[in-house]
C-alpha cells in the first residue's frame, strides 16, 4: 500500500424517511491516532461506528467525525397541553378579576412555556435500527473519502521525499570522496605545523605517527557507511509498497531522520577540511527539510 498523508477531508450525505443528514470526516497531523466524534442526540451508537471505522483505516492523526441530522418539520406532530393551559388560566384568573391584568389572548397563551408541545415520540426499534444503519453507512463513506484524500497527499509527498533521499545519497557520496583525501591533508598540515614549531627536530617518523593518530580520530568511514544504510532503509520505506502492508511508516521515517542527523553532526565534528564541512552542513540542511516533510506522513 502506498504511503499516506495525515490531512484530508471526506463528506457524505444521506436521507431516510423524514430524516436527512450529512457526515463529515477530517484529520490533521498527530503522533498517534486520536478520534473525536460529534453527533445528534439520540444517536450515540454512531460514535462507536466512527471510532471503529477510523481505527480500521488509519494508524496516526487527529481524526474528527461529525454528523448533522434534521427531521422534516412536517413530520413532527404538534399538540396543546390542555392541562398546562388550564393551570395558567387558573393562576391568572384572580388577577384578571381584580383588574390587575388584562384578559389573556390566544397568542399569549400559546407562547407560554409547556403549552405547545412537539410530539417527538421516538421511532420503534426496527425503524431506529434502519435509520442508524443508514447514518452509519454515510459515516463509513465519509471516512472512505478521508482515506482517499490522505492517500492523495501521500502520492504528492512521495516524489518530494524520494528527491530528498536522493540528495542525501548524493551528498554522502560526495563526502566519501572528500574523506578519502583527509589522511594526506592531515599529514601535510601537521608536518608543516610541526616543522614550523620544532624545525629540524621534526622527523618524518614522528610526523607519520602523529598524523596517523589524528587521521584515526578524523576517520568518517563508519558514519558514511551508516548514512548509506539509512538511505537504503528510507528508500525501502517510501517505496511503492510499504513493508507492513499498512502504510504507517511515518514513525520509522522520523526515527531514520534522527539517525541521519546524528551521523551528519558527527561527520561535521570529525571533518578536517572546509570542503567536507561544507558538505556536512548541506547534509544537515537537506535532512532538516526531510524531517519537516516526514511529519506529514502517516
Amino acid at each position: 500500500m502506498p504511503i499516506s498523508g495525515m490531512t484530508g477531508f471526506g463528506r457524505a450525505e444521506g436521507a431516510w424517511g423524514p430524516w436527512s443528514w450529512a457526515a463529515e470526516a477530517r484529520s490533521v497531523n498527530g503522533r498517534n491516532l486520536e478520534v473525536r466524534f460529534r453527533g445528534p442526540p439520540g444517536f450515540e451508537a454512531l460514535e462507536r461506528t466512527a471510532r471503529e471505522g477510523a481505527q480500521a483505516r488509519f494508524q496516526r492523526g487527529q481524526v474528527t467525525v461529525g454528523v448533522q441530522a434534521r427531521r422534516a418539520e412536517g413530520a413532527i406532530a404538534v399538540r396543546i397541553n390542555t392541562g398546562q393551559l388550564e393551570r395558567y388560566l387558573a393562576l391568572g384568573a384572580p388577577l384578571v378579576a381584580d383588574g390587575r391584568a388584562a384578559p389573556p389572548t390566544l397568542d399569549g397563551l400559546l407562547a407560554l412555556r409547556g403549552v405547545v408541545e412537539a410530539d417527538d415520540a421516538g421511532l420503534d426499534p426496527e425503524a431506529q435500527a434502519e435509520l442508524e444503519a443508514a447514518m452509519a453507512a454515510s459515516v463509513a463513506a465519509a471516512l472512505d473519502g478521508l482515506l482517499a484524500a490522505r492517500r492523495q497527499e501521500g502520492e504528492a509527498l512521495l516524489p518530494v521525499l524520494a528527491g530528498q533521499v536522493d540528495r542525501i545519497a548524493a551528498l554522502t557520496a560526495q563526502a566519501r570522496e572528500l574523506a578519502a583525501g583527509q589522511p594526506a591533508a592531515i599529514k601535510a598540515r601537521f608536518a608543516a605545523r610541526l616543522k614550523e614549531l620544532a624545525g629540524e627536530a621534526a622527523t618524518e617518523e614522528r610526523i607519520v605517527q602523529e598524523a596517523a593518530a589524528l587521521a584515526v580520530k578524523a576517520d568518517v568511514r563508519e558514519e558514511l557507511d551508516r548514512l548509506g544504510g539509512h538511505v537504503d532503509a528510507a528508500r525501502g520505506l517510501i517505496g511503492a509498497d510499504a513493508p507492513d502492508g499498512k502504510g504507517a511508516v511515518g514513525r520509522r521515517l522520523d526515527f531514520l531522520t534522527q539517525e541521519f542527523m546524528r551521523e551528519a553532526n558527527t561527520l561535521c565534528s570529525k571533518s578536517a577540511s572546509g570542503a567536507l564541512t561544507a558538505v556536512g552542513l548541506d547534509l544537515k540542511a537537506v535532512i532538516e527539510q526531510f524531517r519537516e516533510q516526514v511529519q506529514n506522513v502517516e
